[in-house]
């Protein structure tokens, strides 16, 4: 084979750029008709790549990069899909250099394109959205390389890649009308008088405090929200349906009109992430309605002969934990008296009163009940955040208040066990006082708001501690969130 052969077979830079340019807009074609579902090409991906990263990487990246970490596996996942799209491109201009078929490389480049975004998504309609761009820039792609030594000063594969960036945007703008995680579409809109009558109560009982502290309700937008991956299950109530399945003597599957027949109950619930620092802010409280679990797992395992339950979601997530932490169990539909937004579980979660947020599953989609422990999603992957929440007094706010003194505030929560009280120093641990805590919620798994105002002399380092329900004061001794939830007492330095 001659050098000049070889050259020709080999790909070119500009067909390497429009390779490229193709598989961005077929990512943008996709999301424009898909939008941030698991529709959109990059969902797939996105999935299995959360799969096969390691438990350590998981953990590192949750501990020393935070909320942010997700961004990570998505650039991975758009750029494998980018590849992935591109590749089909390449294919298309490398037939059109050989054969001088334009119009035939580009028919290629379509099929493949199509194909490959339909076995991915499973969606065939939809994959048109990717296949079409992919398919129109190689056309431009062979065109423009043909005519590569006519056009010297490259102005044609220039206007290609703005064009290409253009519709991208014009894509992103599109897929952001869809699936945008707010309140379902054809759910509750209007808010029940008991769900009204808590998130009044909840604001009575709020402290009036001047920085920088949520009340005691937390709006959607306010809510902490994590996730195993980036794009939520966007499931209807019409198509919902939970199984309960295991060691028990027949399955039962509970429709949501079945769910929301059964006695309905208003709760107000505090949820908290186990990966979070000792002083973040995935602490949150919202009015929660919904009905127990107990008389569904009563009816499948009447002897409780079954130790160990297995909650499985829609988006592939599972967790595992001993079947009494189900006792008070609660399934959600309606959060803050309107439906579960998508984000949230929409249409039914779980609420495991005193636990880890983890254990709270969304999208519910299966209970299983086993006759010996196995692991969990997060277990897999070393961490051990199933057991009932690390009491904690959060410091969120210092404020110097007209009088000249510092007010410090923030929440306290120990699931269940209630909180008791907050005790506050000013001299790094020396002394203490009683901070101002808010009314007691109604519920067993709420927290409380707490206050404390003092004269400043200089710098203080202000330590905040909590002590529970049943007497027992905060820990002291610090740990990471890694593996079982942070602990220790929050300090920080204020004053002037």
């Amino acid at each position: 084979m001659t050098e000049s052969l070889r050259d020709r077979e080999l790909p070119s830079p500009d067909d390497l750029l429009f390779a490229a340019l193709a598989g961005l807009t077929g990512v943008a074609g996709s999301y424009a008709v898909a939008g941030n579902t698991r529709r959109f090409v990059v969902a797939p991906i996105d999935a299995l790549v959360v799969r096969v990263t390691p438990g350590a990487i998981v953990a590192f990246v949750i501990q020393n990069v935070g909320e942010a970490g997700h961004l990570l596996h998505i650039a991975l996942s758009v750029a494998i899909a980018t590849g992935l799209l591109g590749a089909t491109a390449l294919v298309g201009l490398s037939v059109s250099r050989r054969f001088d078929r334009p119009a035939t490389s580009a028919a290629l480049t379509g099929a493949l394109a199509w194909g490959l975004v339909a076995s991915i998504t499973s969606q065939p309609s939809l994959a048109l959205g990717a296949a079409a761009p992919v398919t129109v820039w190689t056309a431009i792609g062979t065109v423009s390389v043909g005519t590569a030594e006519r056009d010297p000063s490259g102005r044609r594969t220039l206007l290609s890649s703005v064009g290409a960036l253009a519709f991208a945007g014009v894509s992103l703008g599109l897929g952001r009308s869809t699936g945008d995680g707010g309140p379902a579409a054809g759910g509750t809109t209007t808010r029940s008088a008991e769900a009204t009558t808590l998130m009044q109560e909840a604001a009575e009982k709020s402290l009036d405090v001047s920085g920088d502290v949520p009340g005691l309700v937390s709006s959607f937008e306010e809510f902490y929200n994590v996730d195993i991956a980036e794009f939520d299950p966007d499931l209807s109530p019409d198509d919902w349906s939970l199984t309960v399945t295991g060691e028990v003597g027949e399955d039962v599957t509970v429709t949501f009109d079945d769910l929301t027949d059964m006695p309905t109950e208003h709760r107000l619930v505090t949820l908290r992430c186990v990966g979070e620092g000792l002083n973040g802010r995935k602490l949150d409280t919202a009015v929660w309605t919904g009905t127990p679990i107990a008389p569904l797992l009563e009816e499948v395992d009447p002897g409780g002969e079954c130790d160990c339950v297995m909650l499985r979601a829609e988006d592939d997530y599972f967790v595992q934990f001993p079947i009494e932490a189900l006792e008070d169990g609660f399934l959600a539909w309606e959060m803050n008296g309107l439906s579960l937004p998508r984000a949230h579980g929409h249409p039914v979660r779980v609420l495991v009163p005193g636990h880890w947020g983890e254990t709270n599953v969304k999208w519910l989609s299966e209970i299983e009940l086993l006759d010996e422990e196995t692991d969990g999603y997060w277990e897999q992957r070393g961490w051990h955040g199933t057991g009932p929440v690390n009491t904690v007094a959060k410091l969120w706010s210092d404020t110097t208040l007209d009088d000249g003194r510092i007010e410090v505030a923030g929440h306290a929560y120990a699931g269940t066990r209630g909180i008791e009280r907050v005790e506050v120093s000013v001299d790094g641990g020396d002394t203490w006082r009683d901070a101002e805590l808010s009314e007691p919620l109604p519920g067993d798994d709420v927290w409380r708001q707490w206050r404390y105002a003092f004269d400043p002399d200089g710098t203080h380092d202000v330590v905040v501690r909590a002590v529970d329900g049943e007497g027992t004061l905060q820990p002291e001794d610090r740990s990471e969130s890694f593996p079982s939830g942070a602990t220790g007492w929050v300090r920080k330095t204020v004053g002037r």
